[in-house]
């Protein structure tokens, strides 16, 4: 497919005239606005090597279908069918109520180029250029915070995982001359071509423990047969994949044979199928398999400013650098507000080396059972001292990275109350944070009236448009697809159709000049 021209002009079965003022929101935000917004150079830089002479589709259709069809959470095949069937489509696209739709891989197409050119993240910065023209947006405070984008693929046991692998590098060596070598060195009866599990009797203990054994076998001598060859492409890719599986759930036993590990692996791969995906948690019992979409938002707006997809085992403060990038070289930089998850002693101090002011509630140390907590002892950095509840003052011992720890033993005896402090023979103690007076100010500012009042009048903005983001019309927090950059495609899309829509209640539209406000 090469990049097509919108047509000039159009026949008299103008959808945007049949519907009138029955075409509302974000359809008749793009049936206006939308050659304004998706240009015939759209896409340019996506077909550098386009060639002429092939069947072409315009950037503003291509453009259209794409927004819409991640507002509406649709599959390819139905974004088409509505292209080709649905009235408010045709004249968001700009296309009579006569057009005959695309083949569906066309958008599979597009998405490849998108991903692979340097601007794959276009459609929601350039809402962002919206808002910012008809003044909007701000750059005040973001706010952030992250949401589970559960995977596309079943989560696989140990043992499919290791077959799988071992297939998988298998398909990639098929014509290659280590094929055969690689193949030799296997020994189990297995030719590892069909999918699924190996037979086994799987309620003899035994028989699972032989199976598990000689999948790693073969997993190891494949892996040897290859150790000093140079590996590119899906070879290498699938002889790491390999590599990893065969060393992330098993471990050898005294007898020689190796046994599922009774552990996890804390980067551990959850399927073969996609690689990228991992297990994560929002909470302690709050636990899922995928990805996490982490979102930072404009509250005066109530705009994302940005999304940033990571596997679902990274913690929501190691994305905080990537959400905010786009500002490092303000020179007013906004705040950022955030939930306790930002809230550490490393991300505080980081951000404010940044530049940036970050607002986030440092969680109460708080003692287990009803025991005295940290924040019960009075701790001075200056003095280099902790004060107990019980009045007892003893000084901080420091370590050479500046963590410290006050011990309370000799005190802990005589005190009237050491029921209430602590259950353990050897006495109270106390652990100072190498970075404790970062978190001794964030805590200080957080008993302010009005920081708790803008913390708790802001913050929760981004839980509602993460309420948006995720609802069922845009198709939940099930991913469509498999590997990270797909994912982030998929969710960039989605946050910039959430963005036009939201345009639209603030009352944006192009007023022959610029972008602005209908009330401005």
């Amino acid at each position: 497919m090469a990049l097509g021209s919108a047509p000039v002009g159009q026949r008299f079965e103008n959808p945007r005239e049949l519907l009138g003022d029955r075409l509302k929101g974000v359809y008749r935000l793009l049936a206006e606005h939308g050659v304004r917004l998706f240009g015939d150079d759209y896409f340019a830089d996506c077909y550098k090597n386009s060639r002429l002479g092939r069947p072409t589709v315009p950037a503003r259709v291509l453009a259209t279908v794409m927004v819409l069809q991640s507002l509406e959470g649709l599959s390819d095949q139905e974004a088409v069918d509505h292209l080709e069937c649905d009235l408010r489509w045709q004249a968001a696209a700009g296309v009579d109520a006569g057009y005959r739709g695309f083949h569906p891989t066309v958008l599979v197409g597009q998405r490849n180029r998108l991903r692979a050119s340097d601007r794959p993240k276009r459609f929601l910065e350039d809402t962002k250029v919206v808002a910012r023209e008809a003044g909007v947006m701000r750059d005040r405070v973001r706010v952030l915070d992250s949401t589970p984008i559960y995977d596309a693929v079943s989560t696989q046991d140990t043992v499919t995982q290791l077959r799988s692998a071992i297939r998988k590098l298998l398909r990639a060596l098929d014509g290659s001359p280590l094929a055969g070598r690689v193949r030799a060195a296997l020994v189990r009866d297995d030719d590892y071509v069909g999918p699924g599990k190996p037979a086994c009797d799987w309620d003899d203990r035994e028989a699972r423990e032989v199976l598990v054994d000689a999948l790693v076998g073969d997993a190891l001598a494949a892996l040897a047969v290859l150790d000093g060859e140079v590996l590119i492409g899906p070879v290498g890719e699938a002889a790491e994949l390999l590599a990893l599986v065969a060393g992330q759930d098993v471990e050898q036993g005294d007898d020689g044979l190796f046994r599922i590990a009774r552990k996890v692996a804390r980067d551990r791969i959850i399927s073969t199928v996609d690689p990228q995906a991992r297990h994560g948690h929002k909470s302690r019992n709050r636990r899922f398999d995928g990805y996490k979409a982490h979102l930072s938002v404009d509250p005066d707006s109530e705009l994302i400013d940005d999304v940033v997809v990571t596997p679902a085992n990274i913690h929501d403060a190691d994305a905080v650098h990537d959400l905010i990038a786009g500002h490092a070289d303000d020179e007013v930089k906004p705040t950022v507000m955030g939930d306790s998850a930002y809230a550490g002693a490393d991300t505080l101090d980081d951000l404010a080396q940044a530049g940036f002011d970050l607002i986030a509630k440092v969680p109460p140390a708080s003692g287990r059972a009803g025991l005295f907590g940290k924040d019960d002892f009075t701790i001075n950095l200056d003095a280099d001292s902790v004060g107990c509840p019980a009045g007892h003052v003893v000084n901080i011992r420091r370590s050479p990275d500046g963590a410290g720890r006050a011990d309370f033993a000799e005190h802990c005896a005589g005190c009237p109350s050491p029921e209430r402090c602590t259950t353990s023979t050897k006495g109270r103690s106390v652990t100072i944070h190498p970075k404790e007076a970062i978190l001794q100010r964030a805590k200080n500012a957080q008993a302010d009236p009005e920081w708790q009042h803008a913390y708790r009048s802001t913050r929760p903005k981004v839980e509602r448009k993460i309420a948006h983001f995720v609802r069922v019309a845009w198709g939940g927090r099930k991913a469509r697809t498999r590997g990270r950059r797909r994912v982030a495609t998929d969710v960039e899309t989605r946050a910039a159709a959430i963005n036009l829509a939201r345009l639209v209640t603030l009352g944006v539209t192009f007023n022959g000049s610029q972008w602005a406000t209908t009330t401005s």
